[in-house]
C-alpha cells in the first residue's frame, strides 16, 4: 500500500489509501475537498471510499463536494452523527475494500469525542485525533478513563504498526513529552529527526508505535518517570493510569512551548 498524506487546512492531513497496482484508493478525514480533487486529478486516481474516524468538522467538511463528483460508500462512527453517512460502524465491525485488496478492522476509542473510531489493518492505523505522534487528542466529548482505554486499546497493537494520525503536531508534543520527562534521551533524538523532516516541509507522520511508546507520555502513564510529573503538576500523589493521563492532559492543555 501506498499511503499518501494531503495536507489540508492549516495542519490536518487527509490520507490516501492507494493500492499501487491500480488507480483506486480510500479517501480518510477529508477535512476539505479542495486539496483532494487537485490530488486525485494529478495523479489520475479514482476513489472508492470515504472513512471517517470522528464528527469534527476538520474531518468531515469535504464529504458533500467530493460526492458530487464521486458518488461513493461513505463510512463513519455509528455513535456519532455523520452527515452523508451510508456506513455505520462499530467495535469488531471492518471494512473491506476490494478494489485495494485491503480489510481494516475498527476500533471504538472515544475520549476525544464520544463516538469516535479508529481503523486498523495490514500494519496501518487511522487514529483520527485519539492518538497522534507524541500525543493524544484533547478530551472534549470524552472522559479521561475513555481515553485512557483507547489509547491502551491501540497501544497494544503491534509495535511494528505505523500511526497515521489526523494532525501534524509533532514537533509541539515533542516539547511537552520533554517537559514531562527531560531525562528521556529518546525525547531530544526523536526531536532532531523531526525537525529535520520539518525544515524539508516533509511530514513527522506516520510513526511507528515503538517509538511512539518510547516518547508519548499519554502512553507511558505507568512509567515512574510520568507518574511522578504528573504527581508534581497536580500537587499530590496520582495513581498510574487514568489518574496520570488526567494530569499530564490538564497540562498539556495549558502548555506553551
Amino acid at each position: 500500500m501506498d499511503i499518501i498524506p494531503v495536507p489540508a487546512l492549516s495542519d490536518n492531513y487527509i490520507w490516501l489509501i492507494h493500492n499501487e497496482t491500480g488507480d483506486q484508493v480510500a479517501i480518510i478525514d477529508p477535512g476539505e475537498a479542495t486539496p483532494v480533487l487537485r490530488k486525485l486529478k494529478e495523479d489520475n486516481l479514482r476513489p472508492v471510499a470515504i472513512l471517517v474516524t470522528h464528527h469534527h468538522p476538520d474531518h468531515v467538511n469535504g464529504i458533500a463536494a467530493l460526492l458530487e463528483q464521486y458518488p461513493i460508500p461513505v463510512f463513519g462512527p455509528a455513535n456519532e452523527r455523520i452527515r452523508h453517512r451510508t456506513h455505520a460502524l462499530r467495535e469488531g465491525d471492518q471494512v473491506d475494500l476490494p478494489e485495494l485488496e485491503l480489510t481494516l478492522y475498527v476500533c471504538d476509542v472515544p475520549g476525544h469525542t464520544a463516538g469516535a473510531i479508529a481503523y486498523y489493518g495490514h500494519n496501518m492505523l487511522f487514529s483520527g485525533d485519539t492518538l497522534f505522534t507524541a500525543g493524544c487528542g484533547k478530551l472534549f466529548e470524552g472522559t479521561a478513563a475513555q481515553m485512557y482505554s483507547s489509547l491502551s486499546k491501540l497501544a497494544a497493537l503491534p509495535g511494528e504498526t505505523l500511526l497515521y494520525c489526523g494532525h501534524e503536531y509533532t514537533c509541539n508534543n515533542l516539547a511537552f513529552a520533554r517537559a514531562v520527562e527531560p531525562g528521556n534521551v529518546q525525547i531530544p533524538a526523536r526531536m532532531d529527526k523531526v525537525r529535520r523532516l520539518r525544515e524539508q516541509g516533509l511530514p513527522t507522520v506516520p510513526a511507528p508505535l515503538t517509538i511512539e511508546k518510547e516518547t508519548n507520555p499519554f502512553l507511558r502513564t505507568h512509567q515512574q518517570t510520568v507518574m511522578e510529573a504528573a504527581s508534581q503538576f497536580a500537587g499530590k500523589p496520582l495513581a498510574e493510569g487514568v489518574e496520570v493521563l488526567a494530569a499530564i492532559r490538564h497540562w498539556k492543555d495549558h502548555f506553551s512551548c
